[in-house]
């Protein structure tokens, strides 16, 4: 299975999942790994998170217009639900997949 093909699978499944779209370059990138860990542990298997290297996956990057890094998408169902750029904590990140996802 290529990697596009498993990316789109989870994008449309029922579960959420939150892309992180990054770089290696970018300074505020780094900041974003602990918190990313750290919503992982508070929210367990209630969400996928993934990690998209902009750099290496150039492809994604233009699909989903992505200008500035580190940004964050949320998507449940194929649909995109929440986009930001820049950071957030993990709290801020908990809060908004309880409001934008469905159970």
């Amino acid at each position: 299975m290529s990697e596009s093909n498993s990316f789109q699978q989870l994008v449309e499944g029922d579960k959420p999942v939150l892309v992180d779209f990054f770089a290696e370059w970018c300074g505020p990138c780094k900041t974003m790994k602990p918190v990313l860990e750290q919503l992982k542990g508070r929210m367990g298997a209630g969400v996928t998170i993934l990690k998209v290297d902009i750099d290496r996956s150039q492809a994604a990057a233009r699909q989903f217009s992505i200008q500035s890094v580190p940004t964050l998408i949320l998507f449940q169902k194929g649909r995109i639900l929440w986009r930001h750029s820049g950071t957030a904590s993990a709290a801020q990140l908990e809060q908004i997949i309880h409001q934008h996802a469905t159970a």
